[in-house]
């Protein structure tokens, strides 16, 4: 019976780890974590280009902000091929 009790309680485990590792996956991927990522982009670059001088900085901050959101966009496209040829 303990021998039962302990298989029981690792497949437990094992599923909530699973739960864990599916919802860090999800967030990984959502587009929620990449508007973040991109709007704190824009606010990072805009108050650096603003503290340098450069004029228009907001407007400036926009490109490196974009060009991000689109890596993050097709950093799955390339994983999938990486993984295809490995």
């Amino acid at each position: 019976m303990a021998d039962l009790k302990e298989l029981d309680r690792e497949v437990q485990e094992i599923k909530e780890r699973n739960k864990k590792v599916e919802a860090d996956k999800a967030w990984e991927t959502s587009y929620v974590r990449r508007g973040l990522l991109t709007l704190f982009t824009y606010i990072a670059v805009g108050a650096y280009l603003q503290a340098v001088g450069l004029q228009q900085p907001w407007l400036n901050a926009i490109i490196p902000s974009l060009a991000f959101m689109l890596s993050t966009l097709t950093m799955p496209f390339f994983k999938d091929m990486w993984l295809k040829r490995r």
